[in-house]
């Protein structure tokens, strides 16, 4: 029977081809089903900047309050105006986005985005301060109803494994628009005509480019349509922040998301004192660096895809905390004050090689806080309540709002304390450890999956083929060769779905690998001869993992080979799979014989690591279903896998 079934197998494997597993998030823009959404966010982030730089500049030097001690109050008033709607109508517009089709929601605040911009075209024209303010508060409207939908609307369009991609792509395009429309509004409004002519129409075009944008969006039915609207904004509000609880994880990565905007709010808002008082140049050294920081956020997200291998890869964000802690706290000790009569320019500033280091570190501050922020957002997406899901996002967005309002009085509280605005950098970078720390110790997950990608990016150079023979959804078994310690965590490590694997007992204990095999819900398991009680408790841990959906990973020699070559298939694969009626997907694993955890030089772990950057290959043949597979004839396929 065994040997049929193999032969039934065998030619499907030599017939298959690799597949390609590189397909990059840039083929998204390609497609109907992203394209216009990334269009419309992008175009209102862009809009957003143009105006609120432009009527901040109008406030600072155009208006009569120009010149006066008005002028800063009336912009941290403007400052205030904008992000208030965040904690008024977020939760309203969280239930809005649970209880309808969400593209029909865009077009119609993209409508109303060209409305707030007729009023503040006229606003502009007149030189109306109180006009624009206004103006101001209906945007920072327009925004938290749009906020909700637009990162629940990504995982209703992209497929799971395209989710870091899509979000790397928003949060690119996000801070570009950012820099962009600031850029541009400063422009516009000191050129002679720009409060008259040329922001006006500037706004009224760009709010019409994303409205006919919004019009190609493709449905996203509601998740709630019966959700009964509450319209009590403070008790719907805490009733958000309390949702957020339901899920730990989810809670504490938007903990980790509001954080990055406090810590984001706090480099952005005090760069144009940092770059006078502290470095002595002028505003053009502001803008590159308001350059700098936002292209390093852009090109940091966009990496996240490729160094996660198109997973939601929790193991980035620590490596994104300590870039920020190390490079925010080296901002500190690289700020050196120039002694000239006037402030520098941009050519003096870059000139002066002193000054390159502060460059790379505000550069560097972008990028790992692009690769701390990506996966945050896809986790949050991945893992919340479908149904629940933009009211959760509304959550983060109020949470978001009150970190930046803290932000803000964090830096008042501390130059008013008399510290320099580089030691204010160099406290939220030892505040940044001791949050990083706290939320690593409430989910090791976070801290076991960057051990992981440690191990399987720096210390081997993994090539995958056909991994995505294992299912996106659903239960599944995979089986591989068993040559060293490191085999579940490499090919855990590679494969989009989590994997429960099954290890012997004492491979599971080992000191400092058990406490990433058992964050990693590893199942223990012994032969009967030496703990029959464990050996039925991992059957029944088995079941019950494939009975929620999961995918359990088994490596059915039962033992590490001691010759690099393959053992025996034990039959415990068909129990498992005579209870357990799921796919079954092999899987060969090339390269990690004569490593320092395999036998070849003796015990594993003994003497010293022989090898760095290995080259090592994972093939994964086709599901075979479960009613055709036997020990004997399973083994023949990972051995043609193997060769």
């Amino acid at each position: 029977m065994g040997s049929i079934a193999a032969i039934r197998i065998l030619p499907t494997i030599q017939q298959e081809k690799p597949k390609d597993d590189s397909k990059s998030q840039f083929n998204l823009l390609k497609e109907n089903r992203f394209r216009p959404f990334f269009l419309t966010q992008f175009f209102g982030a862009f809009n957003d900047n143009v105006f609120k730089n432009a009527l901040f500049i109008l406030i600072a030097f155009q208006s009569s309050y120009a010149g006066s001690t008005d002028s800063t109050s009336i912009i941290n008033l403007a400052a205030i105006l904008f992000i208030m709607p965040y904690l008024l109508f977020s939760a309203l517009a969280g239930q809005i986005a649970d209880r309808f089709e969400k593209s029909s929601l865009i077009k119609r605040i993209k409508l109303a985005e060209i409305c707030i911009m007729l009023i503040a075209a006229y606003g502009f024209y007149s030189r109306n301060i109180p006009i624009l303010l206004f103006t101001l508060f209906l945007m920072g409207t327009q925004s938290s109803l749009f906020g909700p939908i637009k990162y629940s609307i990504i995982p209703q369009h992209l497929k799971k494994n395209e989710l870091v991609g899509g979000n790397a792509l928003v949060e690119s395009a996000t801070f570009g628009a950012i820099l962009l429309g600031t850029m541009l509004g400063g422009i516009l409004i000191g050129l002679s005509n720009g409060a008259h002519l040329l922001i006006p129409s500037t706004i009224i075009l760009l709010a019409t480019i994303g409205y006919f944008s919004s019009l190609k969006i493709p449905p996203a039915p509601a998740v709630d349509p019966n959700l009964k609207i509450k319209w009590n904004a403070l008790s719907e509000t805490f009733s958000n922040l309390n949702a957020l609880r339901e899920n730990r994880t989810v809670f504490n990565s938007v903990l980790g998301v509001s954080w990055f905007w406090f810590l984001g709010s706090t480099y952005i808002t005090q760069l144009p004192n940092y770059t006078r008082l502290s470095l002595g140049a002028n505003e053009q050294v502001v803008t590159f660096f308001l350059a700098l920081f936002c292209i390093g956020i852009a090109i940091g997200s966009l990496t996240c895809e490729r160094l996660s291998n198109r997973t939601i890869e929790l193991g980035l964000v620590p490596i994104g905390s300590i870039g920020l802690t190390l490079f925010g706290a080296d901002l500190f000790f690289a700020t050196t004050m120039h002694n000239t009569s006037g402030l520098i320019g941009i050519q003096e500033f870059i000139t002066n090689s002193s000054n390159w280091r502060v460059v790379l570190n505000i550069f560097l501050l972008g990028f790992f806080g692009g690769i701390y922020i990506v996966p945050l957002y896809a986790l949050i997406q991945s893992r919340s309540n479908p149904k629940r899901r933009s009211r959760i996002i509304a959550g983060n967005n109020i949470l978001n709002a009150l970190f930046i309002i803290a932000a803000g009085l964090y830096a008042i509280v501390l130059t008013q304390a008399g510290l320099a605005i580089p030691q204010l950098f160099l406290v939220a970078a030892i505040l940044n450890a001791i949050v990083a720390l706290y939320i690593y110790t409430l989910i090791p997950e976070f801290f076991m999956r960057f051990v992981v990608w440690i191990l399987v990016h720096l210390v081997y150079r993994v090539k995958h083929i056909n991994l995505d023979n294992i299912p996106e959804k659903g239960a599944a078994v995979v089986v591989s060769n068993h040559v060293s310690l490191m085999d579940a965590l490499i090919i855990g490590g590679c494969v989009r779905r989590p994997i429960r694997f099954v290890m012997y007992h004492k491979i599971f204990n080992i000191p400092f690998l058990r406490f990433i095999f058992k964050t990693a819900n590893a199942i223990p398991i012994a032969p009967k001869s030496e703990d029959p009680e464990l050996l039925e408790k991992a059957y029944e841990r088995i079941t019950q993992e494939l009975e929620t959906g999961n995918v359990v990973g088994i490596f059915p020699e039962g033992k590490l080979t001691l010759d690099g070559e393959l053992d025996e298939f034990k039959p415990g694969i068909e129990r498992i799979l005579n209870e357990n009626q799921v796919p079954v997907v092999p899987i060969a694993l090339h390269g990690m014989w004569g490593s320092f955890f395999s036998h070849k030089h003796g015990k594993p772990l003994s003497g010293f690591p022989r090898r760095i950057l290995s080259k090592i290959k994972i093939i994964a043949g086709p599901a075979i279903p479960a009613e055709k597979v036997k020990a004997a004839s399973l083994r023949e396929v990972v051995a043609k896998l193997l060769n």
